[in-house]
């Protein structure tokens, strides 16, 4: 039996540009660590990708940003009404430039029986891209890898990088 790995990598044709610069990543293009194992995850060709229990929340992308504009990072999630493991526990968005970049997050509750954006404010979480940066990649994640917590129920729907005006 050939060897499968464990983790579900980003197919790239799952990153659609938009027309203002930014990009809509379907699940299928982003990193998703367990997702090739269908203990923890269901990864579709298509619809949402489906978290069924794991303690290690970890999904992640990458595309290329121009220098000398802001970029938002938002995903669209829903937690299913048998959702567990969410009660008071922050799920973290957090992104960076480059791989040695320092990372920039904001925090949100998730709560079962809800779809929304995260991070919950308008705009979500900004990243600014200098005109003098070497650094042209955009590094984001979804995380909740902090509390050892058995969580399950989260469908993640789309993340999007939103060039802003």
């Amino acid at each position: 039996m050939p060897f499968k790995k464990p983790h579900h990598t980003s197919d790239p044709s799952c990153i659609k540009p938009d027309d203002n610069g930014g990009y809509i990543i379907e699940p299928r293009g982003l990193n998703i660590v367990w997702g090739n194992d269908d203990r923890y995850w269901k990864v579709t060709n298509q619809g949402p990708a489906e978290l069924i229990q794991v303690s290690w929340l970890e999904v992640t992308g990458l595309v290329n940003v121009q220098k000398n504009k802001t970029y938002s990072v938002t995903f669209d999630v829903k937690v299913k009404e048998d959702g567990y493991g969410w009660k008071g526990t922050d799920v973290l968005v957090m992104a960076k430039l480059g791989k040695n970049g320092k990372y920039l997050y904001e925090a949100a509750n998730l709560t079962p029986g809800e779809k929304l954006t995260v991070p919950p404010r308008p705009g979500g979480l900004e990243i600014k891209v200098d005109s003098n940066t070497t650094e042209t990649q955009l590094h984001f994640g979804l995380y909740e890898v902090w509390s050892g917590k058995w969580k399950g129920g989260l469908e993640i729907i789309k993340a999007r990088v939103i060039a802003m005006p």
